[in-house]
This record gives structure tokens, C-alpha cells and sequence, in this order.
């Protein structure tokens, strides 16, 4: 199988990773929103978590990763709900890590384990997927799944160039199974883009106010029991049609109510909302073969880390217009 991709070129996948591809729990990543609520509100705003899980397997195979690791990025995201992280607000659930909690369940009740049993792969070599160094770091590190996220959101929505994003990547490199990057430029470009994504995106007012507007349908919804918790194992269609045909007077003006303007405003605010803090410090090459943190060789960054860190701390304060 020959696969495409915009920011990390061509690739001939093996036939473990093209039939995982063709499975539901991964075709089912089609219909659901990287940015949960975003499409709502900006129709542009329209990463999908399937795109974002081909792009974590190309770049790790890019970078050099083992076959089992790109099946582990590929699967990373097979969990995640209906809306994705608007989940965690219906739930109340501050750690926004619901899709993990239901991560190898998800799995183990899908025709994954089979797939890979029959090209001579044990999902027990594959899981715990944490343990995979170029899939996931814990923050401030670099790890393929933070990297193509905001790579993708970001030449997706014209917030930086897709020339730029392709150059970043030829600036990777693995030393010791982490992520560094070749030079202190490149590090400095990253972690501006970043904050462009979790800062200037993540916390934009519409984004948020979506969110805030997204979370109360649905929980009025389940009240309602127009849904049940089951149908967020479905996907972001089939939940709003549901919404949409229920003809629900309340729900129907809530839907409507997500079409408002808003505004940036913190003395006339109605809303005021604050995200998980995520600060990134990339790991640079120095001198033979040595790596040593952003911060460390940069000003430049650790002004950028304070001031996302201010942001963050700050949250967004939202004022829904009238019109």
C-alpha cells in the first residue's frame, strides 16, 4: 500500500499497517474532530483524528522507529470519543484523559488484536504504547504526537507555511531515543509555532466558546436522554444528527447559539476558561552527539515559555455579542 502524506512525503507501508488502516476503529477516526468543538464554529477547523494518527505513524517511521512503534502511532488515538476532549468537560474529568482510560479496552473488543496476530505481531509487544521514547515524552520534551499535531493544525489553518512545517521536520533528529532538534534556530521556530497552536488556537475565544457551548448541549442531551453515554463511542456525525432530529426546543437554541460572535474582552466577559498548561522545552544537538535543553541556549525561549506560561495561567475571557 502507497500512502501520501502532505508534510512527510510518500511511503509503502507493510500490510500489518495498511489492513490496521482499513480497520473500523481506525476508519472511525475519519468522522471524528482533532479539535473537538472547532468545526462547530469554524468550519476550516477540520483536522481529523485519523490524519493527525497517519501523520504520528509516518513521522515515526521517518524518524527511524521500529515497525511496532508505527503500529502504536498509528493506534494512539483509536479511543477517543465522539467530539474528542469535550468528553473530559461532559465528564468532568480535569486530567482530559478519558480516551486513555478506555484505550485498551477499545482495543481489545475490536478486530485489532486478530489483525495483528495474523501478520505475526502480540499487541502485548505493542502496549502499554507509553513506553515508545519517539511516541510519547512527557512534557517539556518533543514526541511525535505533540510535533504532528501542531504541524498539521497549523499548515492546515494557514497559521504557518507547509514550506516551513516541512522544513522543521528535516530539522529532527534521534539521539539517545529522544527527539532533538539539529539547531537552536529550529528549536526557537518550534516553540513559537507551538505556543501558536496551544496558546493563539487551543485558547482562542471562538474555540473556547465553542467548547463551553458544545459541553452543555450535550450534557443537557444526556438529561434529556436524547443520547446515551454509549453514543459517544460512535462519531461527531452521528451524535449531531441525533441532536439535530430530536427537535429538542432547547436543545435546538442551543445549536443554533453556537453560531454567535464573540469577542476577546476581560471586563465584559461571560465566559472565562482555562486549559491544561503546556510548556515545551526541545532538546537541541550541540557538540558531539551531546543534546542539551532550548532554554539553555536560548533567551528567546524562555521569554516564549514565560509568556505562554502567563497566557495559560491567565485563560481566555469570552464576551458572546448580542448579534
Amino acid at each position: 500500500m502507497k500512502i501520501h502524506d502532505f508534510i512527510y512525503g510518500s511511503f509503502h507501508l507493510e500490510p500489518v499497517l495498511a489492513e490496521l488502516i482499513h480497520t473500523h476503529p481506525l476508519q472511525r477516526l475519519k468522522k471524528i474532530h482533532q479539535g473537538g468543538a472547532s468545526y462547530l464554529v469554524n468550519p476550516e477547523w477540520n483536522v481529523t483524528r485519523f490524519e493527525h494518527s497517519i501523520g504520528v505513524m509516518l513521522l515515526i517511521r521517518k524518524l527511524g522507529g521500529s515497525i511496532e512503534e508505527q503500529i502504536a502511532g498509528l493506534l494512539h488515538d483509536v479511543s477517543h470519543t465522539a467530539f474528542s476532549h469535550v468528553i473530559d468537560f461532559v465528564l468532568d474529568n480535569p486530567e482530559q484523559d478519558f480516551h486513555d482510560q478506555i484505550f485498551e479496552k477499545t482495543i481489545q473488543s475490536s478486530e485489532i488484536p486478530t489483525v495483528l496476530q495474523k501478520h505475526g505481531f502480540n499487541l502485548l509487544s505493542i502496549l502499554p504504547i507509553e513506553k515508545w521514547s519517539l511516541l510519547e515524552q512527557p512534557l517539556p520534551l518533543l514526541c511525535a504526537d505533540r510535533i504532528d499535531y501542531t504541524l498539521r493544525d497549523l499548515s492546515t489553518y494557514n497559521m504557518i507555511s507547509l514550506v516551513d512545517a516541512r522544513k522543521f521536520v528535516d530539522e529532527l533528529k534521534v539521539i539517545d531515543s529522544k527527539i532533538c532538534l539539529k539547531t537552536v534556530e529550529a528549536a526557537e521556530g518550534f516553540v513559537k509555532a507551538y505556543y501558536t497552536e496551544v496558546i493563539d488556537f487551543f485558547l482562542h475565544p471562538l474555540n473556547v466558546y465553542g467548547y463551553v457551548v458544545l459541553t452543555d448541549i450535550l450534557k443537557l442531551a444526556m438529561d434529556k436522554q436524547i443520547i446515551h453515554f454509549d453514543d459517544f463511542l460512535l462519531d461527531d456525525s452521528s451524535i449531531w444528527k441525533k441532536l439535530i432530529n430530536s427537535k429538542d426546543e432547547e436543545i435546538s437554541q442551543k445549536i443554533r447559539d453556537i453560531s454567535r460572535t464573540v469577542i476577546s474582552d476581560e471586563e465584559k466577559y461571560g465566559i472565562h476558561q482555562k486549559k491544561k498548561v503546556r510548556i515545551i522545552d526541545p532538546l537541541v544537538l550541540v557538540d558531539k552527539g551531546q543534546v542539551k535543553k532550548a532554554t539553555e541556549l536560548s533567551t528567546k525561549v524562555i521569554e516564549l515559555n514565560q509568556n505562554a506560561l502567563e497566557k495559560s495561567l491567565k485563560g481566555t475571557f469570552v464576551r458572546v455579542l448580542n448579534t
